[in-house]
């Protein structure tokens, strides 16, 4: 008899190899399936804080762009605007276009993203009348001959069109304007405002000049480095681009576009959505894997309807990074129970199937659910080390998610509150007050706007500087939050602006027993950096709904209340409905 004869292959063997063809496929197919859907996971999780971080971007570059037409406003509001037209005699017209022009120096030394600012006159053509441009690292005032006529350039005839505090915002554009200095063939924007007499007469215009360059700046400043930043106008014209030789390619006779890169924007710039995100490989272009972001944004006049495409991108590879790991270890997993299977499976296979089934069905559940499953974590076989090893890919994966998420809620957190306080913001005020008219509306309770606006702060400022005066800022931050509820909110709007809002009033009469406590806030001193400071504020109040039945209008009243405290001697305050009490 031949030995081959005693060494059939019998069922057993057969079953085992059956069950070891088996063990080996299913763990294949487990670690694939994990690895593919845990890099699909951390993927669309990578888009979504992409997409966030564009918008958080856009909302800062609103939030910039507004800051700028404030102080467009601030200028055109400033007497010395008005009193260069006005003047009586050129001795007195000068003197006044002199500190006019020290004025708008210490703007443009305040903000170095400025180009220029200029007040421009409604006669001789748009006659340039007081202009201080950056050149190079000094400031320098144009005077004489060299002020220029600029009537028929499209910001000077928009902005004539404007009513009071209106604001034009030009296209972005290389300024080719003769004598710019810094700023002239640099990428611009310019931001105006008309001036008006006290009669409502119109006599010219306050005009700046921003650096793109310098905007762009500012808003990659808290992006990490990998982050690209993309703008374009509504035609797709490449305004910002890590290459500068792809920007402006319309002022060199040359379409460059971003459609033509990324074409899903295309849907964005026909208006069929507000956002995209979309990858481009390295087969398409010549990039190494790159993932962006981009969305719609208004810019300017909503009765022209224009808007700009904002984008950020980062490498594919920041993203699947973490997943490179994770398929190493599903690969020397797959190797290890591979053998196990083989050399284990006539003994084991009754044993393995039940633990098995149970680890493919949490890794199911893990990638639905994103929650990590009971798996045999203390077998010390190879069954409680295939789990242990599931565990930590999933800890590992949980973990990276949560800090995703934790950079998520910053970037939404520094959105809606103020940098230097850690106060809710202007944008989040609106937002809470909204929701507290909706909720009084429907109870019937009062609330209370109150405008604090601090008296002569600028003097802080110059005479002990500006640490002393963000060191004031804090503090008086953290009185007013101690002074009101938890239930009520204190923002700061900007500057020395304070607002607060008090939710839930059942009597108006409340409200001055709160005046009264800031009265009191107000009327001590502050060891700030081992100065002693005594601040005083003038507060204006509003009451819902008696004097506003939204939030402009209560904005509105109160700051109104307010300049009459500011001009009745500060340190008081002001009701719309008429009351008044002093705090000094």
């Amino acid at each position: 008899m031949k030995l081959s004869d005693y060494v059939k292959p019998n069922i057993g063997f057969k079953l085992g190899l059956l069950l070891a063809a088996f063990g080996i496929l299913a763990t294949i197919l487990t670690g694939y399936y994990f690895f593919t859907s845990s890099r699909n996971m951390l993927t669309r999780a990578a888009e979504r804080d992409l997409l966030t971080a564009t918008q958080v971007v856009g909302r800062n570059m609103k939030i910039i762009i507004d800051v700028i037409a404030e102080d467009s406003q601030l200028l055109a509001a400033l007497p010395l605007s008005r009193n260069v037209f006005i003047s009586p005699d050129r001795q007195t017209a000068e003197r006044d276009k002199q500190i006019l022009a020290d004025t708008f120096a210490a703007m443009l030394s305040a903000h170095p993203e400025y180009f220029q600012i200029r007040l421009i006159g409604i006669g001789q053509g748009g006659q340039e009348l007081v202009r201080v441009d950056r050149n190079g690292k000094r400031l320098t005032r144009v005077q004489g001959g060299d002020l220029q006529k600029r009537a028929g350039y499209p910001y000077v005839t928009g902005t004539f069109r404007l009513a009071r505090g209106d604001i034009y915002l030009s296209d972005i554009t290389i300024n080719h304007e003769k004598g710019a200095h810094s700023g002239r063939d640099k990428p611009t924007v310019t931001v105006s405002t008309p001036v008006f007499a006290q009669d409502g007469k119109r006599l010219g215009l306050i005009a700046i000049n921003i650096d793109l360059n310098g905007l762009a700046r500012l808003l990659k400043s808290n992006l990490p480095n990998a982050y690209q930043l993309f703008l374009s106008n509504q035609s797709g014209d490449f305004l910002i681009h890590p290459d500068p030789q792809k920007t402006f390619g319309f002022d060199r006779g040359k379409r460059i576009l971003i459609q033509d890169t990324f074409k899903p924007v295309l849907s964005l710039l026909h208006g069929k959505g507000i956002n995209v995100v979309t990858y481009v490989d390295e087969g398409s272009q010549k990039q190494d894997g790159q993932v962006a972001a981009f969305v719609r944004l208004p810019f300017g006049d909503t009765i022209d309807k224009r808007f700009v495409i904002l984008g950020l991108s980062q490498p594919l590879d920041n993203i699947t990074r973490e997943t490179t790991k994770l398929g190493w270890d599903t690969f020397q997993i797959i190797l290890a129970f591979s053998g196990l299977a083989l050399v284990l499976s006539m003994l084991v296979s009754r044993i393995v199937t039940g633990p098995l089934n149970a680890i493919v069905s949490a890794m199911k559940h893990f990638s639905k659910e994103h929650a990590i499953s009971t798996l045999p974590l203390t077998r010390n076989d190879e069954l409680g080390l295939l789990s242990r090893s599931f565990h930590d890919m999933q800890t590992q994966i949980v973990a990276h998610l949560s800090e995703l998420n934790e950079k998520r809620k910053a970037l939404d957190h520094q959105a809606q509150h103020d940098t230097l306080t850690g106060l809710p913001n202007r944008r989040l005020f609106f937002d809470r007050l909204g929701h507290a008219i909706v909720s009084s509306r429907r109870t019937g309770n009062h609330l209370a706007v109150l405008f604090v606006d601090l008296d002569r702060f600028k003097e802080i400022n110059d005479t002990l500087g500006h640490a002393v005066g963000d060191g004031v800022l804090v503090n008086l931050a953290k009185r007013l939050k101690a002074a009101v509820r938890e239930v009520d909110t204190v923002a700061r709007l900007g500057g020395d602006e304070f607002v607060i809002l008090l939710d839930t009033i059942k009597d108006p009469q409340q409200v001055m027993v709160v005046v009264r406590k800031l009265h009191e806030l107000f009327q001590g001193a502050m060891q700030i950096d081992g100065h002693e400071i005594r601040v005083h504020a003038s507060i204006g109040v509003s009451i819902y709904p008696k004097d506003g039945k939204d939030a402009d209008e209560l904005m509105q009243n109160a700051d109104q209340a307010m300049y009459k405290s500011k001009k009745d001697g500060g340190n008081t305050s002001s009701y719309k409905f008429g009351s008044q009490q002093g705090l000094a």
